[in-house]
Protein backbone atom coordinates (compact mmCIF):
# COMPACT_ATOMS: atom_id res chain seq x y z
CA UNK A 1 0.00 0.00 0.00
CA UNK A 2 1.19 3.49 -0.85
CA UNK A 3 0.22 6.49 1.23
CA UNK A 4 0.07 10.01 -0.12
CA UNK A 5 -0.74 13.48 1.14
CA UNK A 6 -3.13 16.03 -0.36
CA UNK A 7 -1.64 19.45 -0.94
CA UNK A 8 -3.88 21.98 0.85
CA UNK A 9 -4.41 24.23 -2.15
CA UNK A 10 -7.10 26.53 -0.80
CA UNK A 11 -5.69 26.66 2.74
CA UNK A 12 -1.92 27.03 2.32
CA UNK A 13 -1.81 30.49 0.81
CA UNK A 14 0.92 32.00 -1.38
CA UNK A 15 3.91 31.99 1.00
CA UNK A 16 6.61 29.90 -0.72
CA UNK A 17 8.10 28.95 2.64
CA UNK A 18 4.81 27.38 3.70
CA UNK A 19 4.59 25.46 0.42
CA UNK A 20 8.16 24.23 0.86
CA UNK A 21 7.70 23.22 4.48
CA UNK A 22 4.53 21.25 3.75
CA UNK A 23 6.08 19.24 0.92
CA UNK A 24 9.30 18.52 2.79
CA UNK A 25 7.38 17.51 5.91
CA UNK A 26 5.23 15.12 3.86
CA UNK A 27 8.35 13.51 2.42
CA UNK A 28 10.07 13.32 5.82
CA UNK A 29 6.99 11.61 7.29
CA UNK A 30 7.23 8.89 4.65
CA UNK A 31 4.39 9.87 2.33
CA UNK A 32 5.08 8.62 -1.17
CA UNK A 33 3.15 11.11 -3.26
CA UNK A 34 1.63 14.56 -3.10
CA UNK A 35 -1.70 15.15 -4.84
CA UNK A 36 -2.43 18.62 -6.18
CA UNK A 37 -5.75 20.06 -7.38
CA UNK A 38 -6.09 22.34 -10.41
CA UNK A 39 -8.08 25.46 -11.25
CA UNK A 40 -6.89 28.27 -13.51
CA UNK A 41 -9.73 30.75 -13.03
CA UNK A 42 -12.20 31.30 -10.24
CA UNK A 43 -15.58 32.91 -10.81
CA UNK A 44 -16.70 35.99 -8.89
CA UNK A 45 -19.74 34.53 -7.12
CA UNK A 46 -21.12 37.99 -6.32
CA UNK A 47 -21.62 38.69 -10.03
CA UNK A 48 -23.69 35.57 -10.68
CA UNK A 49 -27.35 34.98 -9.89
CA UNK A 50 -26.51 31.64 -8.31
CA UNK A 51 -23.18 29.97 -7.67
CA UNK A 52 -23.45 26.62 -5.93
CA UNK A 53 -19.98 25.42 -6.83
CA UNK A 54 -17.26 24.54 -4.33
CA UNK A 55 -14.70 27.16 -5.42
CA UNK A 56 -14.71 30.78 -6.54
CA UNK A 57 -12.27 33.62 -7.19
CA UNK A 58 -11.45 33.90 -3.47
CA UNK A 59 -9.89 30.41 -3.37
CA UNK A 60 -6.14 29.95 -3.88
CA UNK A 61 -4.89 27.43 -6.46
CA UNK A 62 -1.23 27.06 -7.33
CA UNK A 63 -0.52 26.11 -10.96
CA UNK A 64 0.43 22.39 -10.88
CA UNK A 65 3.35 22.28 -13.34
CA UNK A 66 5.05 25.37 -11.92
CA UNK A 67 4.45 24.06 -8.41
CA UNK A 68 5.94 20.66 -9.29
CA UNK A 69 9.01 22.32 -10.78
CA UNK A 70 9.54 24.15 -7.49
CA UNK A 71 8.85 21.13 -5.29
CA UNK A 72 10.95 18.83 -7.45
CA UNK A 73 14.02 20.91 -6.64
CA UNK A 74 13.50 20.75 -2.87
CA UNK A 75 12.47 17.10 -2.44
CA UNK A 76 14.18 13.83 -3.27
CA UNK A 77 11.64 11.00 -3.57
CA UNK A 78 8.15 12.48 -3.39
CA UNK A 79 6.00 11.64 -6.42
CA UNK A 80 3.83 14.43 -7.83
CA UNK A 81 0.23 13.71 -8.85
CA UNK A 82 -2.44 15.94 -10.34
CA UNK A 83 -5.89 15.21 -9.04
CA UNK A 84 -7.06 16.34 -11.47
CA UNK A 85 -5.50 18.43 -14.22
CA UNK A 86 -8.33 19.76 -16.38
CA UNK A 87 -6.79 18.52 -19.61
CA UNK A 88 -9.43 19.56 -22.13
CA UNK A 89 -9.22 23.26 -21.22
CA UNK A 90 -5.53 23.23 -22.20
CA UNK A 91 -3.56 22.95 -25.42
CA UNK A 92 -2.52 19.32 -25.72
CA UNK A 93 1.00 19.74 -27.10
CA UNK A 94 1.78 22.32 -24.41
CA UNK A 95 0.60 19.97 -21.64
CA UNK A 96 2.73 17.18 -23.14
CA UNK A 97 5.74 19.51 -23.15
CA UNK A 98 5.19 20.78 -19.60
CA UNK A 99 4.58 17.29 -18.23
CA UNK A 100 7.67 15.92 -19.97
CA UNK A 101 9.79 18.73 -18.53
CA UNK A 102 8.55 18.10 -15.00
CA UNK A 103 9.15 14.37 -15.40
CA UNK A 104 12.69 14.88 -16.73
CA UNK A 105 13.72 17.37 -14.05
CA UNK A 106 12.24 15.33 -11.19
CA UNK A 107 13.69 12.01 -12.33
CA UNK A 108 10.40 10.44 -13.38
CA UNK A 109 8.29 11.52 -10.41
CA UNK A 110 5.18 12.71 -12.26
CA UNK A 111 1.80 10.98 -12.47
CA UNK A 112 -0.83 12.81 -14.48
CA UNK A 113 -4.37 12.50 -13.21
CA UNK A 114 -6.66 14.15 -15.73
CA UNK A 115 -10.32 15.11 -15.95
CA UNK A 116 -12.79 17.20 -17.92
CA UNK A 117 -13.85 19.56 -15.14
CA UNK A 118 -17.08 21.37 -14.34
CA UNK A 119 -16.10 25.04 -14.45
CA UNK A 120 -17.32 26.56 -17.74
CA UNK A 121 -15.89 29.91 -16.59
CA UNK A 122 -12.40 28.50 -17.06
CA UNK A 123 -13.17 27.14 -20.51
CA UNK A 124 -14.50 30.53 -21.57
CA UNK A 125 -11.43 32.36 -20.25
CA UNK A 126 -9.05 29.87 -21.87
CA UNK A 127 -10.95 29.99 -25.18
CA UNK A 128 -11.76 26.27 -25.22
CA UNK A 129 -15.05 24.51 -25.97
CA UNK A 130 -16.86 23.30 -22.84
CA UNK A 131 -19.44 21.27 -24.76
CA UNK A 132 -17.06 18.76 -26.38
CA UNK A 133 -14.52 18.46 -23.58
CA UNK A 134 -15.15 14.74 -23.01
CA UNK A 135 -14.78 13.81 -26.67
CA UNK A 136 -11.61 15.82 -27.04
CA UNK A 137 -9.97 14.35 -23.95
CA UNK A 138 -9.66 10.85 -25.44
CA UNK A 139 -7.81 12.22 -28.46
CA UNK A 140 -5.68 14.41 -26.20
CA UNK A 141 -4.43 11.34 -24.33
CA UNK A 142 -3.51 9.67 -27.61
CA UNK A 143 -1.64 12.75 -28.82
CA UNK A 144 0.29 13.10 -25.56
CA UNK A 145 1.33 9.45 -25.59
CA UNK A 146 2.70 9.81 -29.10
CA UNK A 147 4.59 13.00 -28.21
CA UNK A 148 6.12 11.32 -25.16
CA UNK A 149 7.23 8.16 -26.95
CA UNK A 150 8.13 9.24 -30.50
CA UNK A 151 10.86 11.58 -31.70
CA UNK A 152 8.60 12.96 -34.42
CA UNK A 153 4.80 12.76 -34.56
CA UNK A 154 2.54 13.00 -37.60
CA UNK A 155 -1.00 13.09 -36.22
CA UNK A 156 -4.18 14.25 -37.91
CA UNK A 157 -7.32 13.63 -35.89
CA UNK A 158 -10.66 15.25 -35.24
CA UNK A 159 -9.27 17.94 -32.94
CA UNK A 160 -5.49 17.89 -33.45
CA UNK A 161 -3.09 18.35 -36.33
CA UNK A 162 0.64 17.83 -35.81
CA UNK A 163 2.72 17.54 -38.97
CA UNK A 164 6.10 15.89 -38.48
CA UNK A 165 6.99 17.58 -35.20
CA UNK A 166 7.97 16.49 -31.70
CA UNK A 167 8.91 17.64 -28.22
CA UNK A 168 12.44 17.58 -26.83
CA UNK A 169 13.30 16.55 -24.20
CA UNK A 170 10.94 13.63 -23.92
CA UNK A 171 10.33 11.83 -20.60
CA UNK A 172 12.41 8.74 -19.90
CA UNK A 173 9.25 6.65 -20.25
CA UNK A 174 5.61 7.37 -20.99
CA UNK A 175 4.12 9.31 -18.08
CA UNK A 176 1.32 7.47 -16.24
CA UNK A 177 -2.05 9.01 -17.13
CA UNK A 178 -4.95 8.38 -14.77
CA UNK A 179 -8.36 9.51 -16.12
CA UNK A 180 -9.59 10.18 -12.60
CA UNK A 181 -12.84 11.99 -13.49
CA UNK A 182 -13.60 9.80 -16.47
CA UNK A 183 -14.13 6.41 -14.86
CA UNK A 184 -15.96 4.87 -11.96
CA UNK A 185 -19.42 3.65 -11.00
CA UNK A 186 -20.99 7.02 -11.85
CA UNK A 187 -19.53 7.15 -15.36
CA UNK A 188 -19.60 3.88 -17.26
CA UNK A 189 -20.99 5.24 -20.52
CA UNK A 190 -19.48 4.05 -23.82
CA UNK A 191 -17.78 7.45 -24.22
CA UNK A 192 -16.20 7.24 -20.77
CA UNK A 193 -15.01 3.71 -21.43
CA UNK A 194 -13.42 4.84 -24.70
CA UNK A 195 -11.57 7.57 -22.81
CA UNK A 196 -10.39 4.99 -20.30
CA UNK A 197 -9.20 2.74 -23.13
CA UNK A 198 -7.24 5.62 -24.62
CA UNK A 199 -5.48 6.19 -21.29
CA UNK A 200 -4.20 2.61 -20.99
CA UNK A 201 -0.77 2.20 -22.62
CA UNK A 202 -0.80 -0.16 -25.60
CA UNK A 203 1.99 -2.25 -24.09
CA UNK A 204 -0.06 -3.26 -21.02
Amino acid sequence: MQLGAIFPQTEIGADPAGVRDFAQAAEDLGYEHLLVFDHVLGADASKRDSWERPYSSVDTFHEPFVLFGYLGAITQKLEFVTGVLILSQRQTALVAKQAAEVDVLTGGRLRLGIGVGWNDVEYEGLNEDFSNRGRRSAEQIEVMRQLWTQDVVDFHGRYHNITHAGINPRPAKSIPVWPMELIGPKDTSPMALRRLSAAIPKEL
